[in-house]
């Protein structure tokens, strides 16, 4: 891996995706918001990577893996006309696909090329497998904790300003109902990761998204996220009950107690 590699990536990447953006406005506004965070996403992954003391070229891979990662979502919008994969594609098996019929990682190695794409593929998986090698476990994690941390960041802004400008793409079709599931409330409260298929309701995926602080992997997510205070932006938007005001304790918790065990040098910027 060299970083005239790297570079290459970078550009095909742009070529790439700008034949892509055609279409009505909210199309390509979709389309940004994805370019927007994938690029996002690289630039996370090399910051905890970096707390982490990882060397250049594990740092490189990890950047390569990040830019490719929701490549996918761009074949999907355009052949679904939806993000939502539940009513299309895994849009990590497409990003892997495109990867592959394109042939852009050619110039890498065999067993570089094998990483990048399993960690591509499990990126947003309900968990990973056991007993994988330590390369893929690490870069798969890096990847999640990066994605996600972006996620909040999009959904955060957006829950707290969907009346000026709603955005059917990032609500899934989801009935907007006051009430929230139970059996959600209490996955969360058993410090577990709920699963897609329990998401009824917007405010149902707006936990299901709280959830996910239980695969944070690295001292410097858990940090960035209390910084920028992501789980009460998100929480703040829910109806004001009992079960969620039991969520945000919890949650906050969770946060605090991973931070003070895991003491870092440095904090996520």
């Amino acid at each position: 891996m060299k970083k005239e590699d790297l570079d290459f990536f970078h550009s095909w990447f742009r070529n790439y995706v700008k034949p892509y953006y055609t279409g009505n406005d909210d199309v390509k506004l979709n389309l940004r918001l994805k370019e927007e965070h994938i690029h996002r996403v690289c630039r996370s992954i090399v910051e905890l990577g970096k707390d982490l003391g990882l060397v250049e070229y594990k740092l490189q891979t990890a950047e390569i893996i990040a830019l490719f990662h929701d490549i996918g979502r761009f074949e999907q919008l355009r052949r679904y006309k939806t993000l939502n994969d539940r009513c299309s594609i895994n849009h990590a098996e497409l990003s892997v696909e495109v990867v592959k019929e394109t042939n852009v990682l050619e110039r890498l190695e065999e067993e570089e090329r094998a990483v990048i794409l399993k960690s591509i593929r499990y990126h947003n998986a309900y968990k990973l497998p056991e007993n994988e090698l330590p390369d893929f476990l690490l870069y798969t994690k890096l990847l999640r904790d990066a994605d996600k941390i972006d996620i909040w960041f999009i959904v955060a802004d957006y829950y707290e300003k969907r009346q000026l400008h709603p955005n059917t793409a990032l609500e899934f079709d989801l009935p907007d109902e006051p009430d929230c599931s139970s059996a959600i409330i209490d996955d969360i409260m058993n410090c577990r990761c709920t699963c897609r298929a329990d998401i009824k309701t917007y405010n149902d995926m707006k936990l299901f998204q709280l959830s996910w602080i239980f695969d944070i992997n690295f001292p410097a997510s858990f940090h960035y996220i209390q910084e920028h205070n992501y789980i009460d932006k998100i929480i703040n938007t829910l109806p004001d009950t009992s079960g969620v005001k039991k969520v945000r304790n919890h949650l906050n918790s969770y946060i605090d107690r991973n931070i003070k065990d895991n003491h870092t040098s440095r904090v996520l910027r």
